[in-house]
């Protein structure tokens, strides 16, 4: 590939922004951030298909297949060494949003 100028940005900022998430608490902060907006759409799921009441078992069955796919990607890893940031906001992503249905689940008395 060539050097343009453009790509000299973009592998500096993503250098730069590599760096910035190497400090604990902003990796902390990440993950938070992803659990919380995991909770918020399963919320929204759950208001949705509730109000729908036609697609409740696509819901779920799409639902429970992103599930098991985001949790074989996270955890059958051959080097468990340091995960990727991504990987683990990925993962708490999953577990708000399922955090979230059993909620509602509950609320609902299902």
């Amino acid at each position: 590939m060539q050097r343009t100028r453009l790509s000299t940005l973009v592998s500096t900022l993503f250098d730069q922004l590599e760096r910035w998430l190497v400090n604990p608490w902003r990796r902390v902060s990440i993950v938070i951030i992803s659990l919380l907006f995991g909770y918020f759409f399963g919320v929204a799921i759950a208001a949705y298909a509730g109000q729908a009441a036609e697609q409740d078992i696509v819901f779920s069955a799409i639902l429970v297949i992103l599930a098991e796919i985001i949790s074989r990607i996270a955890y059958f890893r051959r080097q468990p060494q340091q995960k990727a940031l991504w990987l683990e906001a990925l993962n708490s992503f999953k577990i708000g949003a399922l955090y979230a249905l059993i909620l509602e689940a509950f609320k609902l008395g299902s």
